[in-house]
């Protein structure tokens, strides 16, 4: 038999919301398995030349973030090129 784990209130909360029907979902199963199928795409590698201040800027956010700098990059392209962020006015 297994130990219940112990809740707290907020907890408690969400699992009698979720018990009683109340939640929905997001999103169709169609949606979530094209979302995984690009998720899972293959990346290509590029090469990409940065300052040498830059580089050192972005692996020590990178290292504030607790992320590799690859990936802290590669987010900020991504973000960039799906128009989430943009250049300030």
């Amino acid at each position: 038999m297994k130990k219940a784990i112990p809740l707290d209130h907020e907890e408690r909360d969400l699992l009698a919301s979720y018990e009683a029907g109340e939640w929905q979902p997001a999103e169709s199963a169609d949606t979530l398995v094209a979302v995984a199928r690009a998720t899972l795409a293959k990346s290509r590698r590029i090469n990409l030349r940065l300052s040498e201040m830059d580089l050192i800027s972005l692996q020590r956010r990178a290292a504030r973030e607790g992320i590799p700098a690859q990936t802290l990059m590669g987010s900020i392209l991504h973000k960039y090129a799906t128009g989430i962020l943009r250049e300030a006015s």
